[in-house]
């Protein structure tokens, strides 16, 4: 379905950009990677699904290394096709003691690094008319949390500039949406439950079951592969009118 077609997914070497990055391979997309950890690991799955696999490691708070990515994305394929925002980090504390400096990371890599990834690739997507922009924002672009407040303010953000995206491009065929997921077994999810677990000496599954029973009422996690799936579905000729909605795979999480 995706051949000839060109990913590039931000924050993709583990984790949900791996397993949307993976999706998109499997319809046969070529994948551009971008991400902190392993690059070695991830790139080898790629290409073991028949595509051709690169790799930008452009840290996503600052605008030039994003653009030399996109630029990179542009000279190894022609252009970017589908691009997919998904680089995030986090960090908790009421808005009193939060650190200023965390605050404006969480603001540059969450959201504008999405807007910066966008607008270089929108001129080559309206030249196509064809290009698909799927933002991975998050439950919290649609809820709050307590002690998240630089998080849920980005994703909001996020949502947000999903939507003028979607109605600047609303006549090509250029569409633009967002994916909002509850909880996901990511390795930064993990660390939380490990942390839990410790912090009340308690097994790991009845941590699980405390972080999920907060918030989430089909108490299971949402999968990577889920969310690749969904990202597919975008991508396909089903999703050519689907335009600026933040799609929550969330277990319940927003129906209450």
């Amino acid at each position: 379905m995706l051949s000839n077609k060109t990913a590039l997914i931000t924050g993709s070497t583990s984790g949900i950009g791996l397993g949307i990055a993976k999706a998109l391979a499997q319809q046969g997309a070529n994948i551009v990677l971008n991400g902190f950890g392993d690059v070695e690991g991830p790139k080898a799955e790629i290409a073991a699904l028949g595509v051709k696999v690169e790799y930008h490691g452009a840290d996503m708070s600052k605008p030039a290394e994003i653009e030399a990515m996109m630029g990179y994305a542009a000279e190894q394929f022609g252009r970017v096709d589908i691009l997919v925002n998904n680089a995030g980090i986090q960090h908790v504390a009421k808005v009193e003691d939060f650190p200023v400096e965390k605050w404006d990371a969480i603001l540059a890599i969450n959201l504008s690094s999405a807007f910066h990834a966008t607008r270089l690739a929108l001129p080559a997507m309206r030249t196509a008319n064809w290009g698909r922009v799927i933002n991975v924002a998050s439950v919290h672009g649609l809820v709050g949390s307590a002690e998240k407040s630089a998080y849920v303010a980005a994703k909001h953000g996020v949502v947000g500039l999903t939507k003028v995206t979607a109605l600047e491009t609303a006549s090509t065929g250029v569409t633009c949406n967002a994916i909002c997921p509850g909880w996901v077994l990511t390795p930064l999810v993990q660390k939380q439950v490990d942390a839990k677990a410790a912090a009340q000496g308690i097994s790991n599954d009845d941590a699980i079951k405390l972080l999920l029973g907060e918030k989430e009422p089909s108490m299971q996690f949402t999968t990577p592969e889920e969310l690749g799936a969904l990202a597919v579905f975008f991508c396909s000729p089903a999703g050519n009118n689907v335009r600026g909605v933040a799609w929550n795979m969330d277990g319940g999480w927003v129906a209450q």
